[in-house]
């Protein structure tokens, strides 16, 4: 599937040979860049940890307060292990297989399983007749109305920021990407990563347990990934749910418009972005995946056309939370209160709230 996305990419791309130069001069990895990324993502990580540990025996409250930082390396760590899922961290597919599922342990994610379902969503994104593929539901206004009352109600509390960024990030993470329900049996690769990363984990909590304790290994584990959780879950939210992002039905999506349009760029401090390893360059991301996310920023420096996508600074990016629906007669998202003002004449039901 990875193959996939990268062989789309160049199809869609053969008319524009700037875009095409431009990205295929950085989509090489930099072995000793990629090897110094891992040295200061995953040995400040464990230090921090470390300190969690420390901390716990004289305050709590401390310990919850390191757990920030930590959380904070634990998403970039993820967004190594996403490179790795790419093949673009390494030249070696074999390297980056092995640290990919190296740090899927350390994301509670089965390697393999997510690298498909994430290449999927690469050349689906942005598709209304291929949704479901890796990314966050979203319903057009005519879906919602279609919908019983009960229906409404469930997507209303899928859409909540603190089911998405809360309740449902943990879930996902810490017990959905344990099981293999719901997995074609015939994707044996994938079901076998999900078993293999449960099994380091059973490992991981039974040396804890005998070492530490399992109280304090868990009370110390589980802020770093319910926090970590809620970064990542953001971060890939609000790349792609914003007002004005790109959605069309399958005869019409296109795969430049879909990552141009319908990726943003994300403009964050410098601190948060390196935490969150480049992820906010997403509509070049989109473009070519083969890229590793140190020579996005210079991508976008070197290339205008790059400079054009939407652009969103982390004050506005707040508002994109409020955004539920898409309509495709206006073409872009709508908070509830919008859809509601739509169809004011045939009360819906739907919430006055944003």
């Amino acid at each position: 599937m990875a193959e996939e996305c990268v062989n789309e990419m160049s199809d869609a791309t053969a008319t524009r040979p700037v875009w095409n130069e431009t990205v295929s001069r950085y989509k090489h990895p930099d072995v000793r860049k990629s090897c110094w990324q891992v040295i200061n993502s995953v040995v400040p990580f464990f230090l921090l940890w470390y300190l969690m540990y420390l901390s716990y025996s004289w305050s709590y409250w401390l310990t919850l307060l390191v757990a920030v930082p930590t959380a904070g390396f634990l998403t970039r760590i993820f967004i190594i292990q996403h490179d790795c899922g790419h093949h673009s961290f390494f030249r070696s597919r074999r390297a980056n297989d092995l640290l990919g599922f190296f740090c899927g342990v350390l994301t509670l994610t089965p390697y393999h399983f997510w690298r498909r379902t994430h290449a999927r969503h690469h050349v689906t994104s942005g598709n209304l007749d291929h949704r479901g593929h890796g990314d966050v539901g979203v319903l057009t206004v005519e879906e919602y109305r279609g919908r019983t009352k009960w229906g409404r109600l469930s997507y209303r509390i899928s859409r909540h920021p603190l089911f998405l960024f809360g309740f449902g990030a943990s879930y996902m993470f810490i017990v959905q990407q344990r099981l293999t329900h719901g997995i074609p049996r015939t994707w044996q690769r994938e079901r076998k990563s999900i078993h293999l990363t449960n099994l380091a984990l059973l490992i991981a909590v039974g040396v804890g347990w005998m070492v530490i304790g399992l109280p304090a290994f868990l009370l110390i584990e589980l802020p770093i990934v319910v926090l970590g959780a809620a970064a990542g879950s953001w971060l890939f939210f609000v790349q792609h749910q914003y007002e004005e992002t790109y959605w069309q039905r399958r005869k019409s999506w296109d795969f430049i418009r879909s990552a141009l349009d319908g990726s943003s760029y994300y403009r964050l401090p410098r601190i948060l972005r390196w935490f969150s390893g480049n992820i906010g360059y997403h509509h070049i991301h989109h473009l070519n995946s083969r890229i590793p996310n140190y020579n996005l920023p210079v991508c976008y420096d070197e290339e205008a056309a790059f400079r054009e996508a939407f652009t969103l600074g982390l004050r506005e990016s707040l508002k994109c939370a409020s955004l539920k629906l898409w309509d495709e007669d206006q073409q872009r998202m709508l908070t509830f209160a919008d859809a509601n003002a739509l169809v004011k004449h045939e009360p819906l039901d739907l919430p006055r709230a944003a």
